[in-house]
């Protein structure tokens, strides 16, 4: 008996993550697992069929060691630090080669409509939304300060997440990460960028 679907999508998110999501055919991914194409055709009838269980999988994984660290600190200003805590944590253990996968796979798969494009906006979408209600949250606990815009903060934070795994994924560097948190630790009123740790 060869590997599960599960296991297929897992292994597949791990191989586009590296040749890309447009990049990996069914027939790629037997050839890595080696397997017949015939047993990957079986779970997936096609490649887009096979794109979207990927982007299923990583949505998964990134709920599992990004979303529900965050869900599970105390409301407010808590669950906002955590959410940037989880994600650059998500980037040290490199989870995914190549950083960020939905990251990446949003920038590749941005400009080409279709279900695949539509599910990784869905999933972008939540995952703002989501750091927008810890930041509206913190506000209404004035844990920040009442002109505090939750939209403008939510942006900025996004914004630093994403050019932490940039420059993470480029230059392979922990210290990038560690920039990161002190510029997020300052922005969230915790300290000075020029503390350790």
């Amino acid at each position: 008996m060869g590997p599960s679907r599960a296991a297929i999508a897992r292994a597949a998110a791990s191989l586009a993550a590296v040749e890309g999501l447009d990049g990996l055919s069914i027939g790629r991914l037997a050839s890595a697992l080696g397997i017949p194409k015939s047993r990957v055709s079986a779970h997936f009838g096609s490649k887009q069929e096979l794109q979207l269980a990927i982007v299923q999988e990583v949505a998964r994984v990134f709920t599992e060691e990004v979303v529900r660290p965050a869900l599970a600190a105390p409301p407010g200003l808590p669950q906002l630090t955590a959410v940037c805590e989880a994600f650059f944590a998500h980037l040290e253990r490199r989870t995914f080669p190549g950083g960020c996968f939905m990251a990446g796979a949003a920038l590749e798969m941005g400009t080409r409509p279709g279900p695949v494009r539509d599910l990784i906006a869905a999933f972008q979408s939540q995952f703002g939304a989501l750091i927008r209600g810890f930041a509206a949250a913190a506000v209404g606990r004035y844990e920040l300060p009442a002109g505090e815009d939750p939209d403008r903060l939510a942006f900025e934070l996004n914004g630093i997440m994403l050019a932490a795994d940039t420059n993470f994924v480029l230059h392979d560097d922990p210290a990038v990460l560690l920039l990161a948190r002190q510029i997020v630790r300052q922005r969230l009123g915790g300290g000075h960028a020029d503390e350790a740790g």
